[in-house]
C-alpha cells in the first residue's frame, strides 16, 4: 500500500481550525495572554514562551500584519518571488510563527533561507531576535472599517472562532479590542513609533488594490529579491485576489472562503450605521491622525460616507 503524502504544519493547523469543535463560547475558544486574546485552538501559553528565544535571521522575510489586512496574499506573494528567483517552487508550509507547538519552531530552524515569516503579532511580542538582527519587516495595513467587516465575516465562517449572532454585537468588541489580537488601533499605534526604523516598511491594501504592479516592485526592493519587470508581471499574474481565491481551496482547503472572501474596498458600507462609522472616525482621530501609518491609509478617501 502506498504511503500517504506527510502533512505540512501548515496543513496540520488548517486541519485544526477546521475540525475545531463546533462553535461554543468565546470562553472556550479564546485565552487571554498578557491581556490580549489569542485563539486557543492553535496558539498557546507555551508557544508564546518559546518565541521569547526564538532566533531570527537577517535575511528572513517578515510579514506583520493585524488580522484581516492582507496577510495570506503577501505570503503568496513572497512564495512566488523566491520561487522565480531560485527557479524552483517553494512549499508554503510555514503558519504564522505564532501558532502551533514550540516543536513547530525547532523544525523552522531547519528551513533553508529565505525563510517566510508571518505574525499578527503587536510590537511589544515579537521576538526580541527580529530586532537584534534587523530582519526586514513589512507591515500591511488595511482602514479599519474594512477591516472590521472581514474580521466578522472571518469570525462567522472560522470553526476555531466563536460565534456572534449580529453584527451589532461583533462591532463592539472589535472598537473596544475585545477580539483575537486586541484592538486595531493600538496595533498600529505601536507599529507607528517604529515606522522610521530602517528595517520597517508599510504598504496598504487599498494601494495593492488599486496599483498592484507598483507595490509588487516595493516589496521586492524591500526585500532586496532581484525581479525583473517581467517576472513582476508574471508574480502579478499569479497573486491577484481573483487568482488567489481561484485556488483558495489548494493553498487553504475547506477554510479557503473564509480566508478568501472578496478582497473588496469599501464593503463596510454594507453593514455599518452612521452611528458605529463615527465612532470609528473618532478612535482614528483619537490614535492614528497625523500619525504617519494614518496618513498612508488614506482614512478621508477610504473610510467616509
Amino acid at each position: 500500500m502506498a504511503q500517504s503524502k506527510q502533512k505540512t504544519d501548515r496543513e496540520m493547523l488548517l486541519d485544526i481550525l477546521h475540525f475545531a469543535p463546533g462553535k461554543t463560547s468565546a470562553e472556550d475558544l479564546l485565552f487571554n495572554y498578557k491581556d490580549v486574546l489569542y485563539p486557543s485552538t492553535i496558539c498557546s501559553k507555551e508557544m508564546f514562551e518559546a518565541l521569547e528565544t526564538f532566533e531570527a535571521r537577517d535575511d528572513d522575510l517578515m510579514i506583520v500584519t493585524y488580522p484581516k489586512c492582507g496577510t495570506n496574499w503577501v505570503i503568496q506573494i513572497l512564495h512566488e518571488m523566491v520561487s522565480i528567483i531560485k527557479n524552483q517552487e517553494t512549499v508554503l508550509d510555514q503558519p504564522m510563527i505564532e501558532f502551533g507547538s514550540p516543536q513547530m519552531l525547532e523544525r523552522l530552524k531547519e528551513q533553508p533561507s529565505p525563510r517566510i515569516l508571518s505574525t499578527h503579532l503587536n510590537f511589544q511580542m515579537i521576538p526580541k531576535s527580529f530586532f537584534e538582527k534587523k530582519t526586514q519587516m513589512l507591515i500591511v495595513i488595511r482602514n479599519p472599517k474594512d477591516a472590521a467587516i472581514s474580521f466578522f465575516n472571518f469570525y462567522k465562517n472560522m470553526p476555531a472562532l466563536p460565534t456572534y449572532e449580529s453584527w451589532n454585537l461583533f462591532f463592539n468588541d472589535f472598537i473596544h479590542g475585545n477580539v483575537c489580537y486586541g484592538s486595531y488601533f493600538n496595533y498600529l499605534v505601536e507599529w507607528n513609533n517604529h515606522i522610521d526604523e530602517g528595517n520597517v516598511m508599510a504598504i496598504t491594501f487599498e494601494d495593492m488594490k488599486t496599483d498592484f504592479l507598483t507595490q509588487l516592485k516595493k516589496i521586492s526592493e524591500f526585500f532586496g529579491l532581484p525581479l525583473t519587470d517581467e517576472q513582476l508581471c508574471e508574480v502579478e499574474r499569479r497573486t491577484s485576489f481573483t487568482s488567489m481565491k481561484q485556488k483558495s481551496e489548494d493553498t487553504h482547503g475547506k477554510l479557503g472562503d473564509a480566508f478568501f472572501r472578496k478582497g473588496q474596498i469599501g464593503d463596510w458600507k454594507s453593514l455599518f450605521n452612521e452611528e458605529q462609522s463615527k465612532e470609528v472616525d473618532a478612535k482614528f482621530q483619537q490614535h492614528l491622525d497625523k500619525t504617519k501609518l494614518g496618513d498612508l491609509l488614506n482614512y478621508a478617501k477610504y473610510c467616509k460616507f
